[in-house]
């Protein structure tokens, strides 16, 4: 190399896409705390911590609760790998881009996949669904919480039944929803979850927070041989986890405290308050768009508040508004994935980066990015937007 690059120095964005979202400031600065290593006294001792506060914000009683180093692929992988043996069956709702990609590793397991298809931007049928299993049993039925792709928000209670009906266990994808919406699992009857932290967490990416309850531990314990993933062995990362704290990997000190600060944070303003918080904006977030004439994907009754999926009006290169947020504005939003690639937008309002001023921003340069694309909004986002903050939950 003849000349060394110059040090990064990167721009600052407002990431109010489908993740990652906004680090909170004292996130980001428990993220720059002296690296320690990963047998140290003092991190096991934070590690504790950690895993309490998950099992508080999760509603999970489990000690077999951890964040494993990787995204939230890597999540539901562990979880995926260790509940099902090569030739179990499981039955995975899809109605978006992640309930495929469930399917997707479960098959690369081994498993004997069955899909109940459901409608992009439609929450999933449980009837549908029912029919799809057509009388099998199945070891598992997984569905995704709040589907990125769409911006659906799925009641899981349907399926917590119909799992039961199946001998299964119910597995759920929640990288979108832990942090911003209501999750219980133990009064949900979730057998096993995982997350992310680069969302409603407002942490930056590389851990996997997941959960497996008492069922899902009797079935990794009747395993008739180890998972086929070694790194996501969730028995020996449990002993690394808890008790005689095991040697199993290097994970990452510094992602440990952005998690613990952000898991701290999420408990000091009270679940509640915060999924009232979220829901407040995203009320907010939908009537100014409604207001300019923009639809957006999901009903009213299926549409979860942190991630609003708006169908680009026809005619309008959709990137083109995407790329004239982030270079004028500086703004991060998302596209299409899969079918609705370069048909929608994906908006989002999570953890730290669900503000009001967040709000009004988005509204204000997606109308001046629309604008310059020859699109003139029907009426006024800002007023619409302000009229729904100031409206009493």
């Amino acid at each position: 190399m003849k000349q060394l690059p110059a040090a990064l120095a990167p721009p600052r964005r407002v990431l109010l896409g489908p993740g990652p979202s906004e680090v909170a400031p004292s996130v980001q600065g428990a993220l720059s705390h002296p690296t320690l290593g990963h047998l140290d006294p003092w991190l096991l001792a934070a590690m504790d911590e950690i895993r309490a506060m998950l099992r508080a914000a999760l509603g999970a009683s489990s000690d077999w609760t951890l964040a494993a180093s990787g995204t939230g692929s890597s999540g539901m992988e562990a979880v995926l790998a260790n509940v099902l043996e090569p030739g179990d069956s499981i039955l995975v709702g899809t109605c978006g881009y992640f309930g495929a990609r469930i399917a997707e590793i479960a098959e690369r397991h081994g498993a004997r996949v069955t899909r109940a298809e459901g409608e992009w931007g439609r929450a999933l049928d449980p009837e549908r669904v029912r029919a799809a299993a057509a009388g099998k049993r199945f070891q598992a039925l997984a569905v995704v919480h709040a589907e990125t792709s769409t911006g659906i928000l799925q009641d899981l209670a349907p399926f917590r039944e119909l799992a039961g009906e199946l001998g299964a266990l119910l597995l759920v994808d929640a990288v979108t929803s832990l942090g911003c919406v209501p999750l219980d699992c133990d009064a949900m009857g979730i057998d096993g979850l995982w997350s992310c932290t680069q969302k409603g967490l407002s942490c930056a990416s590389g851990l996997a927070p997941l959960t497996l309850g008492e069922r899902a531990r009797g079935k990794v314990a009747e395993r008739a041989r180890p998972p086929s993933a070694w790194y996501l062995d969730l028995e020996l990362l449990t002993r690394y986890w808890c008790g005689e704290h095991a040697y199993h990997h290097t994970i990452s000190s510094n992602l440990l405290y952005g998690l613990h600060e952000a898991l701290r944070l999420v408990l000091e303003e009270g679940l509640e308050p915060r999924f009232e918080r979220h829901r407040r904006h995203g009320r907010a977030l939908a009537a100014g768009l409604e207001a300019m004439g923009l639809e957006l994907l999901a009903p009213e009754a299926e549409r979860m508040p942190q991630l609003a999926a708006v169908r680009a009006p026809a005619g309008l290169e959709e990137t083109r508004v995407r790329r004239r947020m982030l270079d004028e504005h500086g703004i991060e939003i998302g596209g299409g994935l899969g079918p609705l690639k370069g048909k929608l937008w994906r908006i989002g309002l999570m953890g730290a980066g669900s503000t009001p001023r967040n709000v009004l921003l988005a509204l204000a340069a997606l109308r001046c990015a629309l604008a310059a694309e020859g699109f003139r909004p029907r009426g006024d986002p800002l007023e619409a937007a302000g009229a729904a903050l100031v409206e009493a939950p």
